[in-house]
């Protein structure tokens, strides 16, 4: 069992940046690959960025390419999503998510595939 808790989230103007946190409790974090999704108001929760258990790999939807960073520190059971040049538009609650996967390095996309989610941070980009 896996729970995670996100912080970070708040309100900043457009072009401002956000550094949100997923801390995991439990001993075998090294073993999960984590996620991070977003769900706008009235809209479905999408992927936004993903790592592999150790780090190696990552994955990022189109629209936060070059904006977005997501890390990990399995020292300290966290990850990372750093957000820079916001916009409007990624405007949502933030969930992170663990992927049971001791055994391969994967970052996935698809949120069915998770094993365990956080409750979630606003994060608001005002105009």
């Amino acid at each position: 069992q896996v729970q995670l808790v996100e912080s970070g989230g708040g309100l900043v103007q457009a072009g401002g940046s956000l550094r949100l946190s997923c801390a995991a409790s439990g001993r075998t974090f090294s073993r999960y690959g984590m996620g991070w999704f977003r769900q706008a108001p009235g809209k479905e929760r999408v992927f936004v960025a993903a790592i592999s258990r150790s780090g190696g790999s990552t994955y990022y939807t189109d629209s936060v390419k070059g904006r977005f960073t997501i890390s990990r520190d399995n020292a300290k059971n966290t990850v990372y999503l750093e957000m820079n040049s916001l916009k409007p538009e990624d405007t949502a609650v933030y969930y992170c998510a663990a992927d049971y996967s001791p055994l391969v390095e994967r970052a996935r996309a698809n949120q069915y595939e998770y094993d365990y989610w956080g409750q979630g941070t606003q994060v608001t980009v005002s105009s």
